[in-house]
């Protein structure tokens, strides 16, 4: 079994460079429970940030235990939101519909986009450890027939081409070069098929990288592009934007709350919230249909 449709979780080794190697290696080794105790909430775990309007209240908590729980419902309750938003812009897609989820996680997007539409998703993470999971909880779920994940390169699936309806990237787009991302989602989609991405990028208005951005990098072992850079790419690989969307001012609430996150905090909130508020970094929706 090779391909998508025969139902692949796995693959022996992915195709990755020396680079890929470290990365595959920090996703096997991480335990962040800024990951883990937000997905144990409802068994979708997200490996990215939060949008939207902030209950303040829960800080308001007096009791330790229960504020603590209050403010990880609220933390998991806005990068929910944000994978919907993400969601909401793949469709209009039926349950015969096949997505690609690329740099899956542990793979709660592949779970809201198949509630969402009924379709089927195929999820896939440098990660064998991240995969697994995530097809243990597909399994768990009874949609394992429907939802899978793989242990490959997202720059190099050996999916079919043209089987897919809808595809996206979720924070995961600062790990590979964008050209050689956009030409598998290319290759994947269907003629007017959708692709879109959410993603931290550097604003180059603003001049290079500033700190704050290599700060983040080197947290992370990633390499943030520039804003630019996205729609030049996604135009060398017939993927053409039809909306676009700063996320920026929606973002900053969810990294004020993590900031006072005790159990939760990994010392690079101020960071975050230091480059989005001075122009340097922005959060970006970008959908786009290949032609």
């Amino acid at each position: 079994m090779t391909t998508a449709d025969a139902g692949t979780t796995s693959a022996s080794v992915p195709t990755q460079s020396t680079y890929q190697t470290r990365v595959a290696d920090y996703w096997n080794a991480e335990e962040n429970p800024v990951n883990l105790e937000l997905g144990k909430l409802d068994d979708l775990y997200h490996h990215h940030y939060g949008v939207g309007d902030v209950d303040r209240s829960v800080l308001d908590e007096p009791d330790a235990v229960l504020r603590r729980e209050r403010v990880t419902a609220e933390l998991h309750r806005l990068e929910h939101a944000q994978a919907e938003l993400l969601a909401a812009r793949l469709g209009p897609l039926t349950p015969d519909d096949r997505v690609f989820d690329a740099g899956c996680g542990r793979g709660g997007g592949s779970v809201v986009a198949h509630l969402r539409y009924g379709c089927h998703a195929d999820g896939v993470t440098i990660s064998a450890k991240q995969a697994e999971f995530a097809n243990a909880q597909a399994r768990k779920r009874g949609i394992d027939d429907r939802v899978r994940y793989h242990h490959r390169n997202m720059l190099d699936t050996g999916f079919p081409t043209g089987a897919y309806a809808a595809s996206w990237n979720n924070e995961s787009t600062m790990y590979v070069e964008l050209d050689l991302l956009f030409a598998e989602h290319a290759r994947l989609l269907r003629r007017g098929g959708r692709y879109v991405v959410i993603t931290g990028c550097y604003n180059d208005t603003y001049g290079q990288a500033s700190r704050e951005v290599s700060l983040i990098n080197a947290h992370y072992i990633c390499d943030i592009h520039a804003r630019s850079a996205y729609f030049r790419a996604l135009a060398r690989n017939r993927l053409v934007p039809v909306h676009v969307q700063d996320l920026t001012d929606a973002a900053i609430p969810y990294w004020e709350l993590r900031k006072q996150a005790d159990h939760l905090v990994t010392g690079i909130e101020d960071t975050f919230l230091t480059a989005y508020r001075n122009g340097s970094f922005q959060y970006l929706l970008i959908a786009a249909d290949r032609v």
